[in-house]
């Protein structure tokens, strides 16, 4: 009865979401008045403004999900890849190893400040360093926000081509540091919010060309001599469990937000957009670390074979290969179909 009750949950959330997603890209109207007034609260929010927002944001969530995540997998071993793997193991008469035993390597949070620090160090040097730069947002604001005093000779006719600066927000730029502004401290935000249609729709383009960056880039950790040592750390477990998530180099973990920032970047996503893809992003991102078979898993709720999904995560730790890709299973069709070719091939 349990069983039937969970399996259940999957295709609640998507009769929820279907609609949602649909009304906002289609009725962008309905959604609007909300949005203005949220917007207009988080312009004048003095927290929201803050240059170190996104990386207080970041964190802040990260333990708001992983923690919660890291009890449900202690408290429900009968979710637990492991836990079935030994099941399966004893069935057919061997020991096996205590699979519900804390598996080797998980701490109380307490014990992990180090860890939060390490992350946090790197993000809040270019936080204060670097100047925020947004898409909608005027370059004058931009660099205004980074201690530049812009006297554009030809401002008033809307002509910066007599700028120095980058003229583009993709290019980045130094805060200009002086006695009296040592560190950015500000973000400049744009003026209008965005429709509920472009929110849907720049979530979706951002997390498809994440998805097929951080495939490259994890595939790369994989097979390059040079930098395979860097993912070391994260296949360091006796069992794939929600703490994995962050178990990563320094340079992993850079690579990881950088490619996340660029894809949102590219396509001149809205701040607010930002805002939402990072819950997003990191509740995918602990849930396929989590070791766990969730009735609620976002590969159950995505059409079947979109999401590479938990269990596939906990395959590719435990040493099967493949399943590179992050979140969806795109890329990783197209490769186990060409090496497939390639073996016959030969």
């Amino acid at each position: 009865m349990i069983l039937e009750h969970n399996a259940s949950i999957a295709p609640k959330i998507r009769a929820i979401l279907v609609p949602v997603v649909l009304s906002a890209i289609l009725l962008p109207q309905l959604y609007q008045p909300f949005l203005s007034a949220l917007w207009h609260f988080l312009q004048t929010n003095a927290i929201f403004r803050l240059s170190v927002f996104e990386t207080l944001w970041t964190v802040f969530l990260y333990a708001a999900i992983e923690v919660p995540m890291t009890i449900v997998f202690l408290r429900h071993p009968e979710w637990r890849f492991a836990v079935r793997e030994s099941q399966k193991i004893n069935a057919k008469g061997s020991s096996g190893e205590n699979a519900l035993a804390r598996p080797r390597g998980m701490r109380r949070p307490s014990r992990r400040l180090r860890e939060i620090a390490i992350y946090m160090a790197p993000l809040l040097l270019m936080d204060l360093t670097m100047i925020k730069k947004f898409a909608d947002v005027p370059l004058e604001q931009m660099l205004e926000s980074g201690n530049y005093h812009i006297t554009f000779a030809t401002t008033q006719t809307n002509d910066t081509s007599t700028s120095p600066y980058p003229k583009t927000f993709l290019v980045p730029t130094l805060h200009n540091i002086t006695f009296s502004s040592p560190l950015q401290t500000q973000r400049a935000l744009p003026k209008n919010p965005p429709t509920s249609r472009r929110i849907v729709l720049e979530l979706a383009l951002s997390f498809f060309i994440y998805d097929f960056l951080f495939f490259l880039f994890h595939f790369s950790l994989h097979i390059l001599p040079g930098i395979k040592s860097w993912h070391a750390p994260h296949h360091r477990h006796s069992e794939i469990h929600p703490q994995v998530t962050n178990q990563l180099h320094i340079i992993e973990r850079l690579g990881l937000v950088l490619l996340a920032n660029f894809s949102l970047n590219i396509i001149g996503s809205h701040v607010f957009t930002r805002t939402l893809f990072v819950p997003i992003f990191l509740w995918l991102l602990v849930e396929i670390h989590s070791g766990l078979d969730l009735p609620w898993g976002y590969d159950k709720i995505l059409p079947t074979g979109w999401g590479g999904g938990a269990r596939k995560h906990a395959l590719h730790h435990a040493g099967a290969g493949g399943c590179y890709e992050p979140y969806f299973a795109f890329w990783d069709g197209l490769l186990e179909r060409w090496s497939r070719c390639a073996v016959s091939d030969t």
